[in-house]
């Protein structure tokens, strides 16, 4: 007789609490069988919020069309390192058109990627200035790509400081150092499930020591599922491993890492929607 797999229960908020999944992206053909049932659950969950995030023009349109369905999930829109070498003129103004949407909170994601190398890096570099100044006009929050690019981030940021609007380094995978250096220029770290991994060490120190007030959770969803979910297809309900997993470093409650990661994220994004 085959032994019955054991079910594996999510963490579970306090009366009261909920948490936002700050970086999704459920425009994805993985959800397209159970895009809603997904949404649902991660209500049901606690996570009440999600900012579904687009990487070029169609999946930016997306994520707003998204965004105006559901009261839960809120849009950002732009280009993504992985496709600046066929980006347009063309394709910045309707971006920009998107951006101006009410649904829409952010401006990204963007950045650079120096793993995949997708387009030449000077490629990169350019089109994520453009890009970062956009975001200065449009008057939003830059939600960050960065990939082994610390230093060219961090340069490109420095000459376009300040940033009245702040920002996100999405998917945090530097040290405290780095942390430091983009939370002195005005950003968030976010912290993804890949915290929850065993030798994610080095990231595990950084969750660890940075206030919690300069903190966000993530899923990247689809990717990135963290433990015990790791090897399937990540949903924003899991955010609630990657917050249970911080407490556990920062040795405090799951509500409290809830309740100060929701703040963080209301106040970046002047999120307004009531649920």
């Amino acid at each position: 007789m085959a032994k019955k797999k054991k079910k594996i229960k999510l963490p579970e908020l306090g009366p009261g609490s909920i948490l936002v999944d700050s970086h999704c992206h459920l425009d994805f053909p993985d959800y397209a069988a159970d895009q809603e049932e997904v949404i649902a659950a991660a209500v049901k969950a606690g996570v009440t919020r999600m900012i579904t995030i687009g990487i070029d023009y169609r999946t930016s349109a997306a994520a707003v069309a998204l965004a105006a369905e559901y009261e839960s999930v809120y849009a950002a829109v732009g280009i993504h390192p992985h496709h600046a070498a066929e980006m347009s003129d063309d394709d910045l103004s309707a971006i920009v058109g998107l951006a101006k949407s009410p649904e829409v909170v952010a401006y990204g994601e963007v950045g650079i990627d120096m793993v995949k190398n997708y387009a030449p890096l000077e490629v990169q570099k350019e089109k994520f200035s453009r890009q970062v100044a956009l975001a200065k006009e449009l008057e939003l929050p830059l939600i960050i790509h960065d990939r082994e690019a610390h230093a060219e981030i961090l340069a490109i940021l420095q000459k376009e400081a300040p940033f009245p609007a702040k920002g996100v380094i999405h998917c945090f995978s530097g040290n405290l150092d780095i942390a430091s250096r983009f939370m002195e220029l005005g950003f968030y770290i976010s912290i993804p499930g890949v915290v929850t991994f065993n030798k994610a060490e080095e990231l595990q120190e950084a969750a660890r020591r940075i206030p919690l007030e300069s903190l966000l959770v993530e899923t990247d969803a689809p990717f990135l599922a963290p433990v015990p979910r790791r090897g399937r297809r990540n949903e924003p309900a899991y955010v609630l491993y990657t917050a249970q997993k911080v407490a556990e470093l920062k040795g405090i409650t799951l509500d409290e890492v809830a309740g100060t990661t929701t703040a963080n994220v209301e106040k970046l994004f002047h999120l307004t929607k009531q649920l």
